[in-house]
């Protein structure tokens, strides 16, 4: 029999990392599929199923819901549909809520002036805090209302667990965890909910890349101001009667492209900051259910709805005070929010937007809701939140202050690519424990905007497409 030396065993032990890791996941791979094959030919040995009619028929769905050829096209033109009927269903809600809040208003305005109320109290008070509140109510109330019930919906039947699935070869190419598909997915309804979701990732690095990822969906708080703009100018571009189709399909493709953004940074994170071998997790798809009417008002209303505007109000209303006081104090002949937007329009300028747009978005901290009413305020020079009475009043006050078609563009990537929200803030220095991660989790969305808009608005400068 040959003998080796002991230096000679060694060396043939001493394979590399990806070639252990290559080998490591193939065996991997072929256990769980033995495992599986022998379990299912045991089970069709013994096993007598009563349902096999429906097994077969739930089989036969997902060759086609989960399959390389249909399942993310699929997913797409699901998502699309979701954001379509979610802009459409919650226009007319939304314009009976705030008509019923502003009369609220009147109501309380006549009320401090018979009390003979000082103004800048009135202001603070109710231009300010209450309209702000309202703001956010008939804005956020409606599309949440919708988007969650249709969701939990989704999530009842059995289809999300088959969206990880359709992404799980994506993420695990991008070297982070399958599960951060269902935490993407919670973060359409609220950013912070999505990182409070990344719990269930075993891993704390992979963890913390979905949480570090979370904010690259648009939240739906972002929603209103993507929706707006897209309906004002790419649906403006064939006429207003399509407007919510090509407003729901250019918001799908920025969601497309956030994802996209999401799984390119994992990648990086992986590489960089986050360097780890990639663990695995085994999906075993549910069967379809019948939706639990109760479970899916309960869980979307209360659980969601209810829990992620309550946590918006508590946040945003101050802010709309703060906002009001820097309407309407004046440093010589304009107010301080004229003054810092005068400020920040160089920096602006270069990356395709303006000083207005970019303090909107800072003042916006607190609740991504009010981005589009300090904007007003700020273009129109008055002291309070105000709504414009139509989309085409509102196109024509951008188009006025220059807004081109780059201009439009790079304010909808800004907003999906910009820090989080103070609650999302908030929410992950709780989850990670750490001041730093915290700051990462707002510069790392920031810095890739301003590197895409810039490089935008100097491609369409070069090219003089404006």
């Amino acid at each position: 029999m040959n003998r080796i030396s002991s230096n000679e065993f060694l060396k043939l032990i001493s394979i590399s990392e990806d070639v252990k890791l290559k080998y490591s996941n193939q065996f991997r791979d072929k256990l769980v599929k033995s495992i599986y094959t022998r379990a299912e030919d045991i089970a069709q040995k013994t096993v007598k199923n009563k349902n096999s009619e429906k097994s077969s028929i739930d089989n036969k769905i997902d060759d086609i819901i989960t399959s390389r050829t249909f399942g993310i096209p699929l997913m797409l033109f699901l998502l699309a549909g979701v954001f379509w009927i979610t802009v459409e269903g919650a226009n007319i809600p939304s314009q009976m809520l705030a008509d019923l809040l502003f009369k609220a208003e009147e109501k309380i305005t006549l009320m401090f002036q018979y009390l003979n109320a000082p103004n800048w109290l009135h202001g603070i008070l109710v231009l300010g805090l209450f309209r702000t509140a309202a703001w956010v109510l008939s804005v956020m109330l409606p599309p949440m209302a919708i988007f969650f019930p249709i969701f939990t919906l989704l999530e009842d039947l059995g289809y999300l667990p088959r969206v990880a699935f359709n992404l799980d070869h994506m993420f695990k190419k991008a070297c982070a965890h399958g599960k951060q598909a269902l935490t993407m997915c919670m973060g359409f309804g609220c950013n912070a909910a999505g990182v409070i979701a990344c719990r269930i990732i075993d891993s704390p690095r992979e963890r913390l890349i979905a949480i570090l990822t979370n904010n690259f969906v648009p939240c739906n708080g972002r929603f209103p101001t993507l929706i707006t703009i897209a309906g004002i100018f790419a649906g403006g571009i064939i006429g207003y009667k399509y407007g919510s189709v090509i407003a729901s399909l250019s918001v799908a493709l920025l969601v497309v492209a956030g994802i996209a953004i999401s799984l390119l940074v994992s990648y990086v994170l992986s590489k960089t900051l986050l360097k780890g071998v990639p663990s695995f997790f085994i999906l075993e798809l549910p069967p379809y259910r019948k939706p639990q009417l109760g479970r899916i008002i309960y869980t979307s209303i209360i659980d969601r709805t209810i829990f992620v505007l309550g946590r918006a109000m508590v946040v945003a209303a101050p802010a709309g005070a703060i906002t009001w006081i820097l309407g309407n104090l004046y440093i010589g002949d304009m107010s301080i929010i004229a003054h810092v937007a005068n400020f920040l329009n160089p920096f602006a300028q270069i990356i395709g937007i303006d000083g207005f747009i970019l303090m909107a978005f800072i003042l916006g901290l607190p609740a991504n809701e009010i981005v589009l009413p300090i904007l007003i305020m700020s273009y129109l020079s008055q002291g309070a939140m105000i709504e414009m009475e139509s989309l085409d009043e509102f196109r024509r006050l951008l188009i006025n202050h220059g807004w081109t078609w780059v201009t439009a563009l790079n304010t909808m990537i800004f907003s999906l690519l910009h820090f989080p929200c103070g609650t999302t803030l908030w929410t992950i220095r709780k989850e990670t424990g750490s001041i730093k991660w915290t700051v990462l989790g707002a510069i790392i969305p920031t810095a890739i905007g301003i590197i895409i808009c810039f490089t935008i608005a100097q491609i369409a400068r070069i090219l003089n497409l404006v």
